[in-house]
């Protein structure tokens, strides 16, 4: 069974959240005081082994029916791969066959049959698109575009997290997602997280100031870190 908060309490430890004070340029081209990266989990086989179990029990408690978990390249690759590894060694019908292994090319070939063109093992069936961390989706939304030019049935999006920023046409990336027609999963949000990190990593009041002017320009909601 899925429980959030010790999932939150992973992310924390995982140190999954940073913090700058000078700011950084970001995927998306804004520049941010705080960051949000999984790169460093994903790549401890033993973490990974936890977040994997992490994202299964999350979908399990969602009741959604997945025969693929697909990993957005590159960031949430890994983490496809292995969720859709142990996802098919439990599955009752595990055979030869039963299951895809995909993995998409971070770089479309520029000719070729879209399922060599997009990927290195293509999804199959009902698949959950895996993302790590979501800004404005740029890149999230590429692949979706993708995956529905090879005819992948897509019923999902699944952010690990999620930094609850507006796109540049003031839309939310939830918003964005169900416009392209999926539904769209988060694990955890900045706007919980970002406080416990602030308060544990102590970057400092210039910093919380920052960040909290990042959250009136571009936040879903507003946040305060600085009481």
């Amino acid at each position: 069974m899925f429980d959030q908060q010790r999932f939150d309490d992973f992310v924390l430890d995982s140190e999954v959240y940073g913090f700058f004070e000078d700011a950084i340029t970001l995927k998306s081209g804004r520049t941010s005081h705080f960051y949000a990266n999984w790169r460093n989990a994903v790549a401890d086989a033993f973490l990974a082994d936890e977040l994997s179990d992490f994202v299964l029990d999350f979908v399990a408690s969602k009741g959604v029916s997945i025969d693929t978990f697909y990993g957005v390249p590159e960031g949430a690759t890994k983490l496809g791969v292995l969720t859709q590894f142990k996802h098919a060694k439990r599955s009752p019908d595990y055979a030869k066959n039963s299951h895809a292994l995909a993995m998409g090319r971070a770089k479309p070939k520029e000719h070729g049959a879209p399922k060599d063109k997009y990927f290195v093992g293509m999804p199959k069936g009902r698949t959950l698109v895996v993302e790590d961390v979501t800004t404005t989706g740029g890149s999230l939304l590429r692949c979706l575009e993708g995956l529905k030019e090879a005819g992948v049935q897509v019923v999902g999006v699944l952010s690990l997290t999620n930094r609850m920023e507006k796109r540049d046409d003031g839309s939310s990336v939830e918003e964005a997602v169900r416009a392209a027609g999926y539904e769209f999963h988060c694990m955890s949000s900045a706007l919980d997280l970002l406080p416990r990190a602030f308060e544990k990593l102590a970057p400092g009041d210039e910093v919380g100031r920052a960040i909290g002017k990042e959250f009136a320009e571009y936040g879903v909601k507003p946040l305060v870190l600085l009481k």
